[in-house]
């Protein structure tokens, strides 16, 4: 899993509560089980008209904003059915971190796990961020994982908490396969002596 320790990209704007995994990523890509290629499935519904071009009033397809690696969105992002495939089509697509006052939990968990950065911040610093991001082309916020501090196009900066164990994970690139392995030699000793003591096992 691709190290998160600081992001400079644009930020879109996407104002809008209770966006659930069903809108990040329609039921009709459901059906691999690859991370990648999801992308072009991602938001479809909203990305795209009936006959399959692009819808020009959606954020994602404005020139501005096509190459986005950050979200600002409202409240409760990430709600709805727990499948795994809505964090695949953000990073597939290049979002890299979402922001937001408040995630589903499974979402949010799941995005640790794919290497992206949820960030809860409150609703007036949301504002904030909101705003910056409806600037266009100038929409650019720095994420600083490290320092836990996010820098807007104006220089002003706002802090953000987050459990320390999972920006550890995000800082060195673990997945869970990677975090298990961590502790290979631990677990090595222990099934050593496990098959000693209990050789009928």
């Amino acid at each position: 899993m691709e190290k998160f320790t600081k992001l400079t990209g644009v930020a879109a704007p996407l104002p809008v509560v209770n966006v659930d995994t069903d809108m990040i990523i329609p039921k009709d890509y459901l059906k691999t089980i690859k991370r990648t290629g999801l992308g072009k499935g991602l938001f479809a519904e909203a990305r795209y008209k009936e006959d399959g071009s692009e819808n020009p009033d959606f954020v994602l397809n404005k020139p501005a904003y096509r190459n986005a690696k950050i979200i600002v969105a409202g409240d409760n992002f990430g709600c709805g059915s727990s499948r795994e495939h809505a964090p695949w089509a953000l990073l597939d697509f290049g979002i890299r971190c979402v922001i937001s006052t408040s995630f589903a939990d499974i979402f949010y968990n799941n995005c640790f796990k794919n290497g992206i950065l949820p960030i809860v911040v409150s609703q007036d610093d949301l504002d904030k961020l909101m705003d910056d991001a409806s600037r266009g082309s100038n929409a650019v916020l720095t994420v600083d994982l490290e320092a836990q501090e996010i820098t807007g196009p104006d220089g002003g900066s706002i802090r953000f908490d987050i459990d320390p164990a999972r920006r550890h994970i995000l800082l060195e690139g673990l997945d869970d396969i990677a975090s298990t392995l961590k502790s290979e030699s631990v677990i090595g000793s222990f099934e050593q002596k496990l098959s000693t003591e209990r050789p009928w096992l």
